[in-house]
């Protein structure tokens, strides 16, 4: 199944800022994350189609994930 990865800030760094992941059925989120090589810890947003949770959250055709770095400042 295809589905769009979309990064975001840091993120960026080295990496396409999205691109089409072709998966396995039932694939998640902390597969997306283990093949861009992305801690789950280091991430502080994990949008699904536009709405934040989990990991564990099993991908579906066409969905999109969106993954957000701690943002600095102040």
């Amino acid at each position: 199944m295809k589905v769009e990865v979309r990064l975001f800030a840091t993120f960026r760094d080295g990496r396409e800022k999205k691109q089409i992941m072709e998966l396995e059925e039932n694939s998640t989120i902390l597969d997306v994350l283990n093949i861009v090589n992305i801690e789950e810890d280091e991430v502080a947003v994990m949008l699904l189609n536009g709405i934040d949770g989990p990991s564990d959250r099993t991908l579906k055709e066409n969905d999109v994930v969106s993954l957000f770095p701690p943002v600095g400042g102040g």
